[in-house]
């Protein structure tokens, strides 16, 4: 993931746009009726500005200097903030959106437990991770070095350092055992960016028809377990 301005900047491009519109259609949300949504560790309030042209959302985020960015072209409720105030809600969204944060915690199972006592009975919990398989290719296609992808392969803590602070990657298994613990659902488990990244041609990536065909094709295999195990993320939805 880019940093700062950087990562500000490409979510206006289509390596950007890829990951939102994959997990929109995953969470495959309807516009009608209006839900409560809780989206944890919103950032640039991608996923809390684009619910809001429909629902309630409320949008947790720690850092300021990224809020004072935020997209707001729709109303929603921005709080600056952690888990602290995330736990002052108890079973009242419909869903809550917790994508690409847990990395950047070491405390995770506490977040996930506050996470999840946010949700109300029969709501979702959606949460994208890093997945490892799709780090190691990551690292040996993408960033060129196979060095790191075969450290990875040993020790995900070789990961760890990155311009958003330290990146402290685990496994679905860890996820899936704390959720159970919980008494959470798996409701789909998805993968994102199978494909997407690979390809080093940045200009047709601009096409508008080929975005289109590999958003197609992205959706197509997320639930393909083949795909999913290598995919750069891996989407997993919860029902309380």
């Amino acid at each position: 993931m880019p940093s700062g301005m950087t990562y500000y900047e490409s979510v206006h491009k289509p390596w950007g746009r890829m990951f939102y519109d994959v997990a929109y259609l995953q969470l495959d949300i309807p516009e009608s009726p209006r839900l409560r949504i809780l989206d944890f560790g919103s950032g640039y309030g991608l996923c809390a500005n684009h619910y809001a042209q429909w629902h309630d959302v409320t949008a947790i985020e720690p850092d300021g200097e990224m809020i004072s960015q935020r997209f707001d072209t729709n109303m929603y409720t921005q709080i600056h903030g952690d888990v602290a105030d995330l736990r002052q809600f108890a079973n009242e969204f419909d869903l809550v959106i917790c994508h690409n944060v847990l990395e950047y915690v070491q405390d995770k199972e506490e977040i996930i437990c506050a996470l999840a006592g946010a949700v109300k009975p029969g709501g979702k919990l959606s949460i994208v991770k890093h997945n490892i398989n799709g780090r190691v290719m990551a690292r040996a296609v993408f960033d060129d070095d196979p060095a790191m992808a075969m450290a990875l392969l040993t020790d995900l803590a070789s990961d760890q350092s990155t311009t958003f602070g330290d990146r402290f990657l685990y496994e679905n298994q860890d996820l899936l055992a704390w959720t159970d613990k919980l008494g959470l659902k798996t409701d789909g488990h998805y993968g994102i960016r199978a494909f997407f990244s690979l390809t080093q041609n940045n200009e047709i990536k601009h096409c508008p028809q080929w975005y289109e065909k590999m958003l197609a094709l992205e959706k197509r295999v997320g639930d393909v377990d083949a795909f999913r195990q290598v995919a750069f993320l891996n989407h997993f939805i919860f029902r309380k």
